[in-house]
């Protein structure tokens, strides 16, 4: 059962994640390499009234955010990096663009982030539960 969550509240290693969030920044897609191959992800900062998150966009998501877009994510996991609470949008997740009063204007998003309990780790892309992108 997918259940919507605020930012603050996301946890190292939850999966089925749904969020509501305005696109803060967003980078350019890129390919990475992985044990699988090569994979193609875009980077961006969503925020609500708790904090905001890095998003790390796979394959058919990559670069599909905008600047100051109203969004919901659905189907998204979360993993850590550098003791930071980040999640991931693969080939199960959805974006919805949803209505601008849904969420809070960018000056009004702390900067906080979550916090990753269990601290630093290599590899940036966390424990691989998701076999395919």
């Amino acid at each position: 059962m997918e259940e919507e969550r605020k930012i603050s509240s996301l946890k190292e290693g939850m999966d089925n994640v749904s969020v509501k969030g305005r696109v803060i920044s967003t980078e350019d897609p890129k390919v990475i390499q992985t044990r699988k191959g090569p994979r193609r992800i875009s980077e961006a900062v969503i925020g609500d009234d708790t904090g905001r998150v890095k998003v790390t966009l796979w394959g058919k998501h990559a670069g599909t955010l905008e600047e100051g877009e109203a969004v919901e994510i659905r189907g998204a996991w979360t993993t850590s990096y550098r003791g930071e609470v980040q999640l991931n949008v693969g080939y199960k997740g959805e974006i919805e663009r949803i209505g601008e009063d849904e969420v809070p204007s960018e000056e009004d998003i702390p900067e906080n982030t979550p916090k990753a309990e269990t601290g630093y780790r290599r590899g940036g892309y966390g424990p691989r539960r998701h076999r395919s992108f």
